[in-house]
C-alpha cells in the first residue's frame, strides 16, 4: 500500500516556475490596464457629483426667489445664510475637508424677456471654479 502511494505521488505533477511566472505577468498587465481606467471613472464621477451639488445650490436659490418674492431687476446676491434652509444634505467641503460656506448665487432678471426669467450664477464654489451659470453646471453634470 505504501509503495502504491509513493507511485501515485511520483505521477502527480504541479505547475512549473515558468507557468507561474506567466500567470503573474498576465495579471500584472491586466492590473496595469484596469487600475488607471478605474481611477478615471472615479474622477469623472466626483466631478459630476460636484456639479450636481452646484445645481442643488442653484435650485435652492430658485426656491428662495419664489418664496420671498425677490425683485431681481438689479442683480441680487444670495449667500449661504439665506440659502441654508433650502439646502438639505448639501455639504460643500474645501480642499482641506472643512465645511465651505463662502459661495453665493447671483440672481438677475434676463433683460431680453418679459416673462420673469432669471439667470442664476454660482460664485466662489470651490469644486467647479468661480462664476458658473446653470447651463454650464448642467453640461458638467452630464
Amino acid at each position: 500500500m505504501v509503495q502504491a502511494l509513493k507511485a501515485k505521488m511520483k505521477e502527480q505533477k504541479g505547475f512549473t516556475l515558468i507557468e507561474l511566472l506567466a500567470v503573474i505577468v498576465i495579471l500584472g498587465i491586466i492590473a496595469a490596464i484596469a487600475i488607471p481606467a478605474i481611477g478615471n471613472v472615479i474622477n469623472k464621477s466626483d466631478k459630476k457629483a460636484e456639479a450636481q451639488t452646484g445645481l442643488q445650490i442653484i435650485n435652492a436659490a430658485k426656491l428662495y426667489v419664489a418664496n420671498n418674492n425677490v425683485d431681481a431687476t438689479s442683480p441680487v446676491t444670495l449667500d449661504y445664510d439665506k440659502l441654508s434652509e433650502y439646502l438639505d444634505h448639501v455639504n460643500v467641503k474645501d480642499d482641506n475637508g472643512d465645511a465651505y460656506t463662502d459661495y453665493s448665487v447671483v440672481v438677475e432678471k434676463v433683460a431680453t424677456t418679459t416673462s420673469g426669467k432669471y439667470k442664476y450664477t454660482l460664485n466662489d464654489y470651490p469644486a467647479t471654479g468661480t462664476n458658473k451659470d446653470e447651463s454650464t453646471l448642467i453640461e458638467e453634470a452630464k
